[in-house]
C-alpha cells in the first residue's frame, strides 16, 4: 500500500472501532500527513512502515527547529504511537518505532474563563426582537448553563431537548451520552426561540434545534464569530476561545461549591484528572479575591 493508504486505513479504524469525533480524525490525519511528508522529503524517501526510532528522532528535532511548543509535540508522539500499534496488533510490522521515545513534558496551561459579571454583559448582548439575536441569546444560555462543547451545541437535534423535565440528551465524543440539566434560564430562553425564532429561520424540513440563517445546521466557526461579536458589542475585554462558556461554567460552579465530580459528568470528562483544571483556575481567583481584599493580604 502507498503510505496514504496506510494512513487512511488507521483513520477508518479509530472511526470504526472507536466512534472518535470528525475533528479527532481530522487531528490525527493532519499530524500523520505531516509526518508523512516530512519523510517523502527525505533522501531515502522511506516507507511510512519502515522509519526507525532514529527517522522519528529526526523529526522530533526537526519540529523542534521550527519552534513548535511541547504541547503540540507531545500530541504529535500521541497520533505517532496510536498509529504504529495499530500495524503491530496488523502484524505489519513486529514492533513499533516509537518504543524507546518518551514522550515530552508538557505544562498544563489554565483555561481562559470570564467573570460572572462579564458573562451577564455577553449573554445580555443579543437583539432578542430578532429571530437570530433570539437563537444567539437562547445558545449562549444554553451554553453558559449546561457546558456543552460549541460542537455539541451546534449539532442538537430537536429530540435532544426535553423541556418538561429542562434536560439536554448530550451525544459527546466516542458516542458517549449524558443528560445535562440546563436551568431555568436557559429553558425560558428556548422556549421563546422554540416559539417565536426558530420558524422564521427554517426554511427547509430540518431538526437542528438552532438553524443558521441558510435554514440548515451552524457550523461551529459560525458560532464562534457570533461570540466575538457580542463579545466586542458587550465591551468584553478578556480573550475569548470557543470554550470560554464552557470554562466560565465549570469555574463558576466550582466556585460556588459545586461537587468536582458533579462538574465532570456535565463537561462529560472521562477522567477527573481533566476536570480537576478548573480547582486551579478556582483557587486563583480566590487568591486574587484574598489579595484585593484582606486587609494583611
Amino acid at each position: 500500500m502507498e503510505n496514504t493508504q496506510y494512513i487512511e486505513a488507521f483513520l477508518d479504524a479509530l472511526f470504526l472501532e472507536q466512534g472518535l469525533s470528525e475533528n479527532t480524525i481530522a487531528a490525527y490525519r493532519s499530524d500523520l500527513e505531516k509526518f508523512e511528508h516530512f519523510i517523502t522529503e527525505q533522501g531515502d524517501a522511506k516507507q511510512i512502515l519502515e522509519v526507525t526510532s532514529q527517522d522519528i528522532e529526526q523529526y522530533l528535532a526537526y519540529r523542534v527547529d521550527k519552534g513548535l511548543k511541547s504541547k503540540s509535540n507531545a500530541r504529535a508522539i500521541s497520533a505517532l504511537k496510536r498509529f504504529y500499534l495499530y500495524w503491530v496488533r496488523e502484524k505489519q510490522i513486529e514492533q513499533t518505532p516509537l518504543a524507546t521515545i518518551a514522550q515530552p513534558k508538557t505544562t498544563q496551561s489554565l483555561p481562559k474563563t470570564l467573570s460572572e459579571q462579564e458573562v451577564e454583559d455577553l449573554l445580555s448582548a443579543p437583539d432578542c426582537d430578532d429571530p437570530l439575536g433570539l437563537r444567539d441569546k437562547a445558545m449562549l444560555e444554553l451554553l453558559y448553563a449546561t457546558g456543552l462543547r460549541v460542537s455539541e451545541l451546534v449539532g442538537l437535534r430537536m429530540e435532544q431537548i426535553n423541556l418538561r423535565q429542562a434536560v439536554v440528551l448530550v451525544r459527546g465524543k466516542g458516542g458517549k451520552e449524558r443528560l445535562v440539566p440546563m436551568g431555568e434560564e436557559a429553558l425560558h430562553w428556548i422556549e421563546q426561540f422554540l416559539k417565536k425564532g426558530r420558524s422564521l429561520l427554517v426554511k427547509h424540513a430540518t431538526d437542528f434545534v438552532f438553524p443558521s440563517k441558510r435554514g440548515i445546521g451552524m457550523t461551529r466557526q459560525t458560532f464562534w464569530h457570533r461570540i466575538k461579536h457580542y463579545a466586542i458589542l458587550a465591551n468584553v475585554k478578556s480573550p475569548l476561545s470557543p470554550h470560554t462558556l464552557r470554562h466560565a461554567f465549570a469555574t463558576h460552579l466550582l466556585n460556588h461549591g459545586a461537587d468536582l465530580r458533579v462538574v465532570q459528568m456535565m463537561l462529560g470528562h472521562s477522567d477527573l484528572s481533566t476536570t480537576q483544571i478548573y480547582t486551579h483556575v478556582a483557587s486563583e481567583r480566590l487568591k486574587s479575591l484574598h489579595q484585593q481584599h484582606h486587609p494583611r493580604a
